[in-house]
């Protein structure tokens, strides 16, 4: 039975607000990007004095300037770094480029600063839109909510102050207060922010509803079972936090070599200068075959074996709509071994689509005519059924007929006089009497009539709602004056691609994807045999995505996770790497992922990967490369006398090579088809 809070209109004070957009840091706030900024800026000032023969003094003081703007924080990083004994990557960059500029290549070591300074501001940016989601995400949750008082009235408090026990009221159109169980009303919440529903869903006496969800229609008296602090929302906060927080932290592969590699070769550079002078070998000699030695042995070729394959791979797959967001985020797109996808808006397009329309043999109606009769009654509903009925109707170009009396009944449906007939649309659950009802059971529903009762359907309505919902679908019920006129099936509509990019990451990873959503089991499983995954958990929340992708891990697996809204954001923080939808992402999955798809093209995700493992091969072949440069070129000065500018020329040929090798992959044909693309 439908409370009187039904029909209670919303006060104008009620706050169907939006979620409000997350409290963004402005990107010079932060003082990497000021220092990258102005770095970067004097460089392409003093590029072109340079390089057109202008006067030493007018270009030597900019690029010195490049130096300090770019280097002092990092050099004062590695300082500190140095203090606890541990040789930083910060530091031997600002070294490498100060001894570039010793020797007279000033233009590369100012390059060399402002490509590092770069690097640590987009680091420090990203670092930033993470927390600005994490706080922002609070914000979907209401500040306040409408608290019952015992002696009927109400009081806004803040939703802070709620606690366990508290009876709430929530609005048609307002944001739900707190985490809580149903104790009067009928309505349909979204709550698409928490589980990835694609629909709203019905809530009656005795259902559980969650802080930051979106009421329908109806309102609702609700109890508040945990504190805000304990909320759903609250916790996905604490679950983004606690896995950003514990990832182990990244490096490239290079960066796990260049350490040693650079204290040994300090030590190596001190030897070769002193072992000659205590052999009582001349000053100048001596220091001439060590600077020489430092130059040749020193890790610039080793260092650009890296980057330019990894940084070409994020150029070429942001030109195909993919954004990594960093080095390390290319490097660790190569080694997953495993997928997990979520299933609204990642798998499908997370908008419900009219994909059957089925009347009723004898009723007279065609498919458009019924289509057109249902949208003209759910013309002026606001639901998401209504507007994919509305919107097929509109995509044929079909007349709407003008509908009268237009009544909405949460959790039931509509209805409207069409033509003098009454027309009702709605759930088949709750528009067709149960099986041998008996008159006053169905007239005893709101609305109904005696004519609704005698009407029983016959063995072909409900065989047909069977058919719909077996195959998937949200069947939507049609009455003409009490009587079936037919059935519209409504489904989220699954992505062209799906299936193909589910065959590709099996045959990238070894191992078919995993589905995981907080959608029914039902649905789940239909569409998972669609596009051939086979291992489905339907009906998770946040916690227990989370908790799938760790027991994945545990047994040794890289995982990469793919989604596209709030409650996937744990999870893709939790993941070896996570990769978000970009049309519809919310912002936390956004700025949680490792990388986004911004066009929503899904079969560019395994081609990412592939691209990744490309550039992870590249990498070793620069590391061989520059090996090769390095051991002749040390030989030669050990064993023999390596004239000083035929040094300089082999360590930059060595760079030159290593450098253009990565960029092979800004090649078009470099974004392959992933299935070729092999294991890492």
């Amino acid at each position: 039975m439908p409370s009187v809070l039904d029909q209670r209109p919303a006060p104008a004070a009620a706050d169907p607000r939006p979620a409000p957009a997350p409290r963004r840091t402005r990107v010079l706030a932060l003082p990497e990007a000021r220092w990258a900024l102005a770095a970067l800026v004097l460089f392409l000032v003093a590029l072109p004095l340079h390089l057109l023969g202008a006067p030493v003094w007018l270009w030597a003081p900019l690029y010195a300037a490049v130096y300090v703007t770019g280097g002092w924080e990092p050099g004062r990083e590695g300082l500190k770094a140095l203090r606890d004994r541990t040789l930083d990557v910060d530091l031997l960059m600002v070294v490498a480029a100060l001894g570039a500029a010793v020797i007279g290549q000033v233009l590369d070591g100012a390059l060399l600063i402002v490509i590092f300074a770069t690097s640590g501001a987009l680091e420090a940016v990203a670092t930033a839109r993470t927390a600005d989601s994490v706080r922002g995400l609070l914000d979907l949750a209401p500040s306040t909510g409408a608290r019952l008082l015992p002696d009927g009235g109400e009081e806004t408090v803040p939703a802070g102050a709620l606690k366990a026990g508290d009876t709430i009221l929530v609005r048609p159109g307002e944001r739900i207060a707190a985490d809580g169980q149903v104790l009067d009303g009928a309505s349909e919440v979204d709550q698409a922010t928490i589980t990835g529903e694609p629909l709203p869903v019905a809530k009656r006496d005795g259902d559980e509803v969650f802080a930051g969800t979106v009421n329908g229609t109806g309102a609702l008296r609700v109890r508040v079972e945990r504190d805000p602090s304990d909320s759903v929302i609250a916790r996905i906060v604490k679950m983004v936090e606690e896995a950003s927080g514990t990832k182990a932290p990244t490096q490239l592969f290079i960066e796990r070599i260049e350490q040693r590699y650079s204290i040994g070769m300090v030590i190596a550079t001190l030897a070769v200068f002193a072992i000659p002078l205590a052999l009582g070998s001349a000053l100048q000699p001596a220091l001439l075959r060590a600077m020489t030695f430092m130059i040749v042995a020193s890790p610039c070729a080793v260092v650009l074996s890296t980057m330019p394959p990894l940084l070409s791979a994020i150029a070429n797959a942001g030109r195909h709509g993919v954004l990594a967001k960093s080095a390390v985020v290319m490097e660790r797109l190569g080694q997953v071994d495993a997928a997990v996808l979520d299933k609204t808006g990642t798998l499908t397009e997370g908008t419900p689509r009219v994909t059957d329309v089925r009347p009723l043999p004898g009723t007279g109606l065609t498919d458009d005519t019924l289509l057109a009769l249902a949208a003209a009654a759910e013309h002026a509903s606001e639901h998401p059924l209504a507007r994919a009925v509305v919107d097929a109707a509109r995509v044929r170009r079909l007349p709407l007929p003008e509908a009268l009396d237009f009544a909405s009944a949460p959790g039931r449906g509509v209805s409207a006089t069409i033509d003098g007939h009454t027309v009702r649309v709605g759930s088949p659950a709750r528009l067709l009497p149960e099986p041998g009802a008996s008159v006053r059971d169905v007239v005893a529903e709101p609305g109904a009539t005696v004519r609704d009762a005698v009407a029983e359907p016959g063995a072909s309505v409900r065989d047909l709602v069977a058919d719909l919902e077996g195959a998937g679908r949200t069947a939507v019920l049609v009455l003409r004056d009490g009587i079936p006129a037919g059935v519209i099936g409504v489904a989220d509509r699954l992505r062209p691609d799906a299936a193909a990019t589910v065959a590709a990451l099996t045959a990238l990873t070894g191992h078919t994807p995993v589905l995981l959503t907080g959608d029914n089991e039902r649905a789940a499983r239909h569409l998972a045999g669609q596009v051939g995954i086979t291992d489905v958990r339907a009906g998770l929340l946040p916690q227990d995505k989370v908790a799938a992708v760790r027991e994945a891990e545990a047994e040794g697996h890289r995982v990469l996770v793919v989604g596209d809204g709030v409650n996937d954001a744990p999870a893709l923080a939790a993941a070896h790497t996570g990769i978000a939808m970009g049309k519809a992402g919310s912002d936390l999955a956004l700025e949680t992922a490792d990388a986004v798809v911004v066009r929503d093209e899904l079969a560019t995700i395994p081609k990412v990967v592939a691209l990744s493992r490309a550039a992870r091969r590249l990498v070793v072949q620069n590391l061989v490369i520059a090996s090769v440069f390095i051991t002749a070129l040390v030989a030669w000065d050990l064993l023999a006398t390596l004239p000083l500018p035929l040094g300089v020329a082999g360590h930059e040929g060595s760079t030159v090579i290593v450098g253009l090798n990565g960029l092979r992959l800004l090649r078009e044909t470099a974004w392959h088809n992933p299935v070729r693309g092999g294991a890492a």
